[in-house]
């Protein structure tokens, strides 16, 4: 006979996508009306949450739910319970940095002439 396998410590893994929206069915919501109660045109724009790193929507799928996003994802966030976002694409502008305008993005046009 066959003993069973030890069950996984799930506080230390990330929930599954579908239980994630069973728990906001049973809370009475879905992620389109989260997305549209939240202002977002898109009713899938909180849908990204569930399987790829989204702080913004994160949070908002966390509150509705009654908990931390930390508690949901916890491979997406340190001990401290702030974001662990490593390996972004983008640097991350400093607060009091300005952004940046249109004109500063434009590409440097070629200004030498072309030989005939």
């Amino acid at each position: 006979m066959a003993t069973p396998a030890p069950r996984k410590n799930t506080s230390l893994e990330d929930w599954h996508p579908a239980d994630i929206i069973a728990s906001l069915r049973k809370a009475g919501w879905s992620l389109a009306q989260l997305a549209l109660h939240h202002g977002y045109a898109d009713k899938s724009a909180v849908r990204t949450a569930v399987s790829r790193p989204y702080p913004k929507a994160e949070r908002i799928i966390a509150a509705a739910l009654g908990l931390h996003p930390m508690q949901i994802w916890p491979s997406r966030y340190d001990r401290a319970g702030q974001p662990n976002r490593t390996g972004s694409r983008r640097p991350i502008r400093p607060a009091n940095a300005p952004r940046p305008s249109v004109a500063d993005m434009a590409l440097p046009r070629n200004t030498q002439k072309r030989a005939a």
